[in-house]
């Protein structure tokens, strides 16, 4: 019998197999992350064989991840049984679930004073309020120190993966790009779009809050809005509503200079697909991101999200991600990639570890002030809220910083300089980050040239749906 011949009854067994498999009764609508060696055509006759629908590529033109929808487990079971038969047949890698990835928000126990520290002042050439310039957090880290000590203020292109972000606010406007929304497959990234009520929420973008008061709109967070704004938000479907803008806003006070990318990933209920996090870093890294902030961990590792930061580590991308707010030591990811991706733990203005962070070596580099930290807030205003969410965009502004200073950054350069920390507990390895310590250590590695590094950042038509 000849090698065509044999072949020929190879694929027909493997037909009869998964046709089998796709005998079995339906349960839901499930969706599925692929990854392959086959390209498109490799899921497409997979997915034929299978009973699978490809809803598009993940990874943009590389064309290697896929996410498919089937109304049975049909890939769990092609998993369990013939996956090293469909490696070699169709160059299929790894199946996996797509999974839902939810934010945990730690309570806001009250709300700082610098909610009503309100005094204009000019930062980097856009008027904010006194108390989201100079608030503890930033003093904690040196970050004044660093931004003139070294005549710094950000260069290149910071990605936020998120919720999304306020498009009108005038703090963060005149630096932001387009970005992309995941959640619609669509260009932009506005949080505004989650909730139709408030969609002319851009009236208030002037910042013109002086005669309200701080109040809490979630149990997590206290912002500075009208009652009728703050009446809609607080609703357990708008949980996360915000967060994306005070991420950005965070990164804005650490890089001011720097433009900031937005991909919303997530919807304001706190819930985001894995494939839209993973089609969000392919689309940062091919957008020219010099750094992507992932305030977001989920519990079990992922196969194609770990091919995803191994693309971009090797596009010299530096990637940081929260550690989490779970007060354990187990791993969660991306922050667990260690060696790939800096993970950062939340610390008190007391520099001692916020009770709510997670901690540990596997999960934590460093750490960064996480509580009460006041950011950008929609509406053209400002709130507070505490996590690792927002310890974590303190330390890829500090990356941009670096690259500010100094090019030739990578994720590992980056590390090492950030690792220049204030040693506190083991429990937070490297210690709390100082920024001026950071780009000094930058400064004086003699392993790079003198510069700026720079970025240009754009969006297209399509992304994840696009066949």
């Amino acid at each position: 019998m000849g090698f065509q011949t044999m072949k020929r009854i190879t694929i027909v067994v493997a037909m009869l197999v998964l046709m089998f498999v796709a005998a079995k009764p339906a349960a839901a609508q499930n969706r599925y992350i692929v990854r392959t060696t086959g390209g498109l055509s490799s899921v497409l006759n997979l997915c034929l064989s299978a009973g699978c629908q490809v809803q598009g590529s993940l990874d943009g033109p590389i064309g290697q991840t896929f996410l498919v929808t089937s109304s049975g487990n049909l890939i769990a079971n092609i998993v369990n049984g013939l996956l090293n038969f469909l490696e070699a047949l169709l160059g299929i890698q790894s199946v996996e679930p797509d999974q839902v990835l939810p934010f945990l928000h730690p309570p806001l126990n009250y709300i700082p004073s610098g909610l009503n520290d309100r005094t204009p002042v000019n930062y980097y050439g856009t008027t904010v309020w006194h108390g989201y310039a100079s608030q503890p957090a930033a003093q904690i880290i040196r970050l004044t120190d660093a931004q003139k000590g070294f005549n710094i203020s950000g260069t290149g292109i910071v990605a936020v993966i998120d919720t999304g972000v306020d498009i009108y606010h005038p703090v963060l406007y005149p630096v932001l790009l387009s970005g992309y929304d995941f959640t619609r497959n669509q260009p932009g990234a506005s949080e505004w779009l989650d909730i139709p009520t408030l969609q002319n929420g851009n009236d208030n973008s002037q910042g013109n809050n002086n005669s309200q008061g701080p109040a809490f709109v979630q149990q997590s967070t206290a912002a500075v809005v009208d009652q009728s704004t703050a009446a809609v938000v607080d609703n357990k479907d708008y949980a996360a509503f915000g967060h994306g803008t005070m991420t950005t806003g965070i990164v804005h006070l650490v890089a001011p200079h720097a433009k900031i990318l937005p991909l919303k990933a997530f919807s304001s209920n706190g819930t985001g697909q894995l494939s839209n996090i993973i089609a969000a870093l392919y689309y940062a890294v091919q957008h020219k991101a010099n750094v992507v902030n992932m305030s977001f961990d989920l519990s079990s590792p992922s196969p194609a999200l770990s091919q995803a930061v191994s693309y971009a580590n090797k596009a010299s991308v530096v990637l940081v991600a929260a550690a989490g707010n779970e007060s354990t030591s187990s791993p969660v990811y991306p922050a667990a990639l260690k060696g790939s991706v800096v993970g950062i733990a939340s610390t008190t203005d007391w520099d001692t570890r916020s009770s709510f962070s997670n901690y540990g070596s596997t999960d934590a580099w460093i750490a960064a002030p996480g509580e009460y930290v006041i950011s950008t807030y929609p509406g053209g205003t400002y709130a507070s809220s505490s996590g690792t969410s927002f310890s974590a965009p303190l330390v890829a502004g500090t990356a941009d910083l670096l690259l500010s200073a100094k090019s030739g950054l990578s994720q590992s350069t980056a590390a090492s300089a950030l690792s220049h920390a204030v040693q506190l507990t083991p429990d937070l390895n490297h210690g709390r980050l100082d920024v001026y310590q950071a780009v000094s250590a930058w400064v004086n590695n003699s392993g790079s040239t003198s510069g700026s590094g720079s970025g240009s950042g754009g969006s297209g038509s399509c992304f994840l749906l696009c066949l």
